[in-house]
Parts: C-alpha cells; sequence; structure tokens
C-alpha cells in the first residue's frame, strides 16, 4: 500500500532552541583486518599475524551550505521581527481607536513586541553563526590538505 500523504513529506523540525548538528564534521573511521596463518616449513615456521588497517575518511564538510542554511534563518528572524513589530503597532493603533477594548489590544501589542524582540535576538544570534561559518570556511580553505593514498 501506498504511505500516506502526510508520511510521505514528514520533515524533521527541531524546536527554536534545539540546535542539531546533523551536518557535523565526523572523524576518520578505522577498519582492522587481522588475520592469522601456519606455515610449517622454512624460515620462522610456524604461526604469523598478518594486520592491515583500511582508514576511510567521512564526506567533507559543506561550509557554503552552512553558511546559506544561517544567511536564511538570519533572514527569517528579520522577517519575523519585521511582522511582530508590524503587528505591535497596529495593536497599539487598534488600543487608541477602540477605547472599549484598549486594555485586550494593549496586551497583544506587548506581546508582539516581545517576539518581535525574540525573532530580533534570533537573527541577531543565526548572524553570527553565519559570520563564524563563513571563517570556519576561511580557515579550512587556508590549510593544507596531505592524503595517506
Amino acid at each position: 500500500t501506498k504511505p500516506k500523504m502526510s508520511e510521505e513529506n514528514k520533515h524533521h523540525h527541531h524546536g527554536l532552541f534545539h540546535h542539531h548538528k546533523h551536518d557535523e564534521e565526523k572523524p576518520a573511521e578505522a577498519v582492522v583486518y587481522s588475520e592469522t596463518t601456519y606455515n610449517p616449513d622454512g624460515y620462522g615456521g610456524g604461526y604469523s599475524e598478518t594486520t592491515t588497517a583500511v582508514i576511510a575518511e567521512q564526506p567533507e564538510k559543506d561550509y557554503d551550505k552552512e553558511v546559506r542554511e544561517h544567511k536564511h534563518k538570519e533572514h527569517m528572524g528579520e522577517l519575523g521581527a519585521l511582522a511582530a513589530g508590524a503587528f505591535a503597532l497596529h495593536e497599539k493603533h487598534k488600543a487608541k481607536k477602540e477605547p472599549e477594548h484598549a486594555h485586550r489590544h494593549k496586551i497583544e501589542e506587548e506581546i508582539a513586541a516581545a517576539a518581535a524582540v525574540g525573532a530580533g535576538g534570533f537573527a541577531f544570534h543565526e548572524h553570527h553563526e553565519k559570520k563564524e561559518a563563513k571563517d570556519e570556511k576561511k580557515e579550512h580553505e587556508g590549510k593544507h590538505h596531505h592524503h595517506l593514498f
């Protein structure tokens, strides 16, 4: 049977304060093969052991992708701050226009203002994450790579 549309398009979402590092650089993995053989004749006859290590490097970190992701999140934070700020001003206007509901509008204005500050803080945080990612990229590009094979 075909999965439901909701199951097909499931994305993993992480909350605002959950930093998910799915693109972390992973260390190289070594797989060691060990083989024991027996040779009854010849010099040094008897048992001998051969060990072979195979080193598999993990895929390289995509620095450009990380910079793009932080830039996108920074812009989303700016957009959120702008929208919440505009809504706060709208509620402030409504509080003056409708004195009978002024208390409700003032509360909504304060909530929107707090959301704008939070979104602005998130944008600021992502701006600094983006700068760090750019510095990491520059640092990585400056290094000379020595490959074993």
